[in-house]
């Protein structure tokens, strides 16, 4: 329970008692006597040394000459009487009353108050690290539902979907989103280039794009149909054919390994079903999520410097793009499940993160600088790192969402939506599983009944196999200081490299036990070393 500290309240424990304030003291009973002809004294009743202390701290020093009963006689023949929780003192009319003094631990600032406050005293306020400049507004005080996580670190809290399907003129207002193979500088210093004019904002992640606006509507038309209807979709903006033909055509080169390893997985658990389950454990809740992005980002040392957001609207189990100039990490919470929540950390901030953060301070950060140093295309290394660490520290590493995407790619590019759906239940049974593989596949596409795949999926067992086929010959934590680059390109690039403040993610800190599990994942995924040489040579 959250109290309010601004609101009037009492602690009262064993007998002890504190006052708030005059408008809240203990109401006086009072009964009229005839007048007496004598005097009589009363005995002093005894008061323990605790209540005499509070009502010094509290009222000031006690009148010496006042007695302290609990009953007292005035000269008009008035019995005042308190009530066993608060002492009080009648005094003359010609004794001023003391003030009594509010307590210092009650004396708290409501939330609400204090914003004002600061901006009347000039107190500062501490900026995250992506807000610096006086021309940007102070953020709002801390609250508990927007924490800030150690000293001068800021992670947003935010559960909305509204950077997915909206339209270009809400979102050019807002910032630009990039997928995360550009991301910018977290602090720009003095003589930095500047980012691209607003006027001229890019699209938006490609993934994102690629969402349906009538995904919704097409799916419950292909259930009720029995899986018989082909949907067909519609996009906000349909992505330039250049873009689509790149990824048009899907290849079967490992195809047999993407096979082999979902039979393996078959063989282990029984179905993907019970795979997930035993694997991946339970969904989290939201506040289970929250955690663990937050302790991750501790572990990185990179807290506040991602902007964290929940979505249920994804296609992939997250994405990491640029929204405002910020590095943003958006996860779908129906993937996060418990065992392999980190990994997908691993994935989007130890790895595409952190390499792009290291690529800022190379001299190739720049399409120009890539261009002069004539650098390979960072995929498919760039997802095929990534994916590995997804499952890098699992008990059981298996590859079965890289193979499955693989395979289902593959088949897409000869096949309409409805056969694809019915040809992959040779692996997954659930049909909602299925749908969103056959989805993927698909993207891209407006009317499925044709033939034709989105093969970008394909690139995660590509660079998976590339890298574990030359394992042995790379250097990792040169891999990842250099940047978004190719492991082809390591050997002529280390030694023009600025390495001084580049990060190492924390799993990849000891390279032998690194090694050592990369070759657990061959193991475990039953790949032959030979057949990867052969194919790879």
């Amino acid at each position: 329970m959250v109290v309010d500290p601004g609101e009037g309240c009492m602690d009262q424990s064993e007998g002890k008692s504190v006052e708030v304030s005059d408008s809240n003291l203990m109401e006086v009973e009072t009964r009229l006597y005839p007048p007496k002809t004598t005097t009589s004294t009363r005995p002093r009743s005894r008061t323990s040394s605790v209540t005499t202390r509070v009502q010094a701290s509290q009222n000031g020093p006690k009148d010496q000459g006042m007695p302290s009963d609990a009953s007292t006689i005035t000269s008009n023949g008035l019995e005042r009487r308190t009530y066993p929780a608060a002492t009080t003192t009648v005094r003359s009319k010609t004794t001023p009353r003391p003030q009594v003094r509010r307590p210092l631990s009650l004396d708290v600032t409501p939330m609400r108050l204090r914003k004002s406050q600061e901006q009347i005293l000039g107190r500062g306020v501490l900026q995250p690290p992506w807000r610096s400049g006086a021309a940007v507004p102070s953020p709002l005080a801390r609250s508990l539902t927007n924490p800030s996580l150690g000293p001068g670190g800021w992670m947003r809290r935010s559960e909305s979907t509204c950077t997915v399907n909206s339209s270009l003129g809400l979102r050019a207002n807002r910032g630009r989103m990039r997928p995360a193979t550009s991301l910018p500088h977290i602090g720009r210093g003095v003589g930095a280039s500047a980012l691209p004019s607003p006027s001229t904002p890019r699209g938006p992640c490609l993934l994102v794009a690629l969402r349906p606006v009538n995904l919704d509507q097409e799916r419950h038309a292909f259930f009720q149909s029995d899986y018989k209807y082909d949907p067909q979709f519609e996009y906000t903006q349909q992505e330039p054919s250049s873009v689509l033909e790149k990824y048009r055509e899907g290849s079967g080169l490992f195809l047999a390994q993407a096979v082999g390893i979902m039979e393996c997985v078959l063989r282990r658990f029984g179905s993907y079903e019970n795979f997930e389950e035993v694997t991946g454990g339970s969904v989290l809740p939201k506040s289970r999520v929250w955690a663990a992005a937050r302790k991750y980002l501790q572990k990185e040392g990179c807290v506040g410097e991602v902007v964290v957001c929940l979505s249920e609207e994804l296609l992939s189990q997250a994405v990491m793009m640029v929204e405002s100039c910020r590095p943003t990490l958006t996860i779908n919470l129906s993937g996060a499940r418990q065992h392999w929540l980190e990994g997908m950390l691993r994935h989007e901030i130890g790895t595409h993160y952190l390499r792009g953060v290291n690529n800022n301070l190379q001299p190739w950060a720049t399409p120009a600088g890539r261009k002069q140093f004539g650098l390979k295309p960072a995929n498919p290394t760039e997802e095929g790192l990534a994916s590995l660490h997804s499952v890098l520290l699992r008990k059981q590493p298996y590859l079965w969402r890289a193979a499955l995407l693989y395979y289902t790619v593959y088949n897409a590019a000869s096949m309409s939506f409805s056969q694809l759906f019915s040809h992959i239940a040779r692996f997954v049974q659930d049909p909602m599983v299925r749908w969103e593989y056959c989805l993927r596949a698909k993207r891209g596409q407006m009317d499925t009944s044709q033939p034709g795949c989105f093969s970008k999926d394909q690139v995660y067992l590509d660079g998976i196999l590339r890298i574990l086929r030359h394992r042995r010959h790379i250097d990792f934590q040169i891999l990842t200081s250099l940047g978004k680059v190719s492991y082809e390109d390591v050997e002529r690039l280390q030694h023009l490299a600025v390495l001084s403040k580049t990060r190492i993610p924390h799993f990849m800190q000891d390279q032998e036990r690194y090694l050592q599990h990369l070759d657990y994942i061959v193991t475990v995924n039953e790949l032959d070393d030979a057949q990867l040489q052969e194919l790879l040579p």
